[in-house]
């Protein structure tokens, strides 16, 4: 008996693999997998990646594909002088942190339930994240996220109210072991990634606070587990988080002056 015809048009097997990611779409996943997710040949997925890939929609990961950069800038919000502002004031203080810790840094702000990165300087050697200027990720298991929601309450009685899934062994899903982390960052002004959202990555991360005293974006050091150590970084992370914060301080003075 002949295998029922597969009546999906080649757009309709095109979103089928984009939607086949799920939530890792920014890590990377295999052909096999992807065409077995879709119920695809494999040699049909390879080509429909191919296509997407032209279009950066997917984009190679060593051996498998990820979500491209042309889906990240639809999910981008609308530019705003808001975001103008802090990225311009504050990439220069990003700089400085990667020209001391030649790790890679990150500039984000929260974005409803995700972080928003809004910069990112890439260490000498690589290390394989989900992290993407104009990407996003979810904030409960980022060092850069956590260390927002803890100045955000509704954001995070939300978040612990839905689902918290494992994007790896170490992800924190139980909701008052979250809820007790983000009092103590809260408390430290420090928040940290240990293998949270990728094996092998660990993070650092502090607040740039606005003259309220609220964090307006964080900035974060990260590098391999074994290599990188984050609690090294942590008096210089704060020292420049300072001085972007006076920086910031500095241009809304100047935005409110008569």
């Amino acid at each position: 008996m002949c295998a029922a015809r597969d009546s999906r048009t080649a757009v309709d097997k095109a979103m089928a693999l984009l939607r086949a990611f799920g939530d890792e779409g920014s890590v990377g996943v295999g052909v096999s997998e992807l065409a077995r997710r879709c119920d695809l040949s494999k040699s049909t997925a390879f080509r429909l990646l191919g296509i997407l890939a032209r279009n950066g929609a997917v984009e190679r990961a060593g051996s498998s594909y990820r979500l491209g950069p042309m889906l990240f800038e639809l999910a981008e919000p609308e530019p705003s002088p808001h975001i103008d502002l802090l990225n311009e004031t504050l990439t220069p203080y990003l700089a400085k942190l990667f020209e001391v810790t030649r790790q890679t840094v990150h500039l984000a702000v929260l974005s409803g339930h995700e972080v928003f990165y809004l910069n990112k300087l890439h260490a000498q050697f690589k290390v394989s994240s989900p992290s993407r200027i104009g990407g996003r990720v979810p904030a409960y298991c980022t060092a850069v996220g956590k260390m927002m929601l803890a100045y955000d309450h509704d954001a995070t009685e939300q978040i612990l109210r839905g689902d918290l899934e494992h994007w790896t062994p170490h992800t924190i899903t139980d909701p008052d072991k979250l809820r007790a982390e983000l009092e103590t960052i809260r408390e430290t002004n420090i928040a940290y990634d240990r293998q949270e959202i990728m094996m092998g990555l660990n993070c650092i991360a502090a607040p740039v606070m606005s003259p309220a005293r609220l964090p307006v974006a964080s900035f974060s050091v990260s590098g391999r587990v074994g290599v990188m150590e984050p609690e090294r970084y942590e008096q210089l992370l704060r020292k420049v988080c300072f001085e972007a914060g006076k920086a910031i301080a500095a241009r809304h003075r100047r935005r409110n002056r008569p």
